[in-house]
């Protein structure tokens, strides 16, 4: 099988790594010339996979035109970057099914990034999401992942081409609530780092994460999605490692802001942070379908509006008292 991956930040590496651990012909593409020669001369990520060495055997490459005829291709870039990445497979004879793992929204349209794949080419998509670090997928950590489509049979393709003995994917159908689970959970995990960089204890972390899901999941069944995914890898999972992981950038991030950082220079000094950028479309998103999301409000008064992080928590353990069991599709303003 032919697996294309675009993208060769850590999550691109470690996913070709893994199929062509599993017999596929693999190759890693990227826009960045520069990029690729450092890679072609390492065959390491220096910075993001250090020690991890890439098999010369994967075709690592800046000729996106190499890419036809893939039976998978993934798309492992920012999500900022997933619809330029979509307009560019236009001109590509055969891309086969279409897997995304970038997690995010849009910003311009607040859609979710299978629907702008979908809305650029006519091909099937996949959402790959879960509990993943690329740190430990390229050292072949075990780990369980949802493979998530509208087409049951792309997502079993995708699962077969992928399946090893460190590296479990389950179906689910639920697009909505897998993608949400994923975009949202960044915004939690910056949260729990910013709790982290105070000092603060298990106690309160744990209280974030758990009513932090809450969160997601009102406004996941508020769009549409099954309450029940929320409890799973793609909502409960990737919440909880990402919240906790000394590998997630979105906790770095997070944990700067709590230790006094500016924002612009935790930006900087972490890199990419789609949790930062989530925030305010999720903020967006909720005031748009009425769905109550103090802990997600909150953080977005911190990162774009100077709002103090300890008026914030603050504000957040004083709210009005209610049932712990409230339904989640119930809009309530305090």
């Amino acid at each position: 099988m032919k697996i294309s991956v675009l993208g060769s930040g850590g999550w691109g590496i470690a996913l070709a790594m893994s199929a062509e651990s599993n017999g596929h012909q693999v190759l890693l593409w990227s826009p960045f010339e520069s990029e690729v020669n450092e890679l072609l001369v390492s065959r390491e990520s220096k910075k993001l996979l250090k020690g991890v060495k890439i098999p010369e055997s994967i075709n690592i490459t800046t000729n996106l035109s190499l890419i036809e005829n893939s039976d998978i291709t993934i798309i492992a870039t920012p999500s900022i970057a997933v619809r330029e990445t979509a307009v560019r497979l236009k001109n590509i004879k055969s891309t086969g099914i279409v897997v995304n793992v970038a997690k995010g929204f849009e910003a311009e349209s607040l859609k979710r990034l299978s629907e702008v794949i979908s809305n650029e080419i006519s091909a099937p998509v996949v959402v790959m999401s879960g509990p993943s670090h690329a740190e430990e997928v390229a050292r072949k950590v075990p780990t369980s992942l949802v493979a998530c489509s509208k087409d049951y049979d792309a997502a079993r393709a995708v699962i077969d081409a992928f399946s090893s003995e460190f590296f479990r994917l389950y179906t689910n159908d639920d697009m909505v609530g897998v993608e949400l689970g994923g975009a949202l959970k960044n915004i939690i995990a910056v949260a729990a780092g910013i709790c982290d960089g105070l000092g603060l204890g298990d106690n309160t972390r744990a209280a974030l994460i758990t009513r932090g899901l809450t969160e997601i999941a009102r406004l996941g069944v508020a769009l549409g999605a099954k309450e029940r995914t929320f409890a799973g890898l793609s909502g409960l999972g990737d919440l909880i490692v990402t919240c906790t992981s000394r590998h997630s950038r979105n906790h770095r991030f997070g944990e700067l802001i709590g230790q006094g950082l500016g924002i612009k220079d935790a930006l900087q000094e972490v890199g990419t942070v789609e949790g930062y950028y989530a925030t305010e479309l999720a903020y967006k998103l909720a005031l748009k379908v009425g769905a109550e999301m103090p802990i997600i409000s909150k953080c977005y008064e911190v990162l774009y509006q100077n709002l103090d992080v300890k008026e914030a928590i603050k504000y957040l353990m004083l709210r009005p008292i209610r049932d712990e069991q409230e339904s989640l599709w119930i809009s309530k303003q305090d």
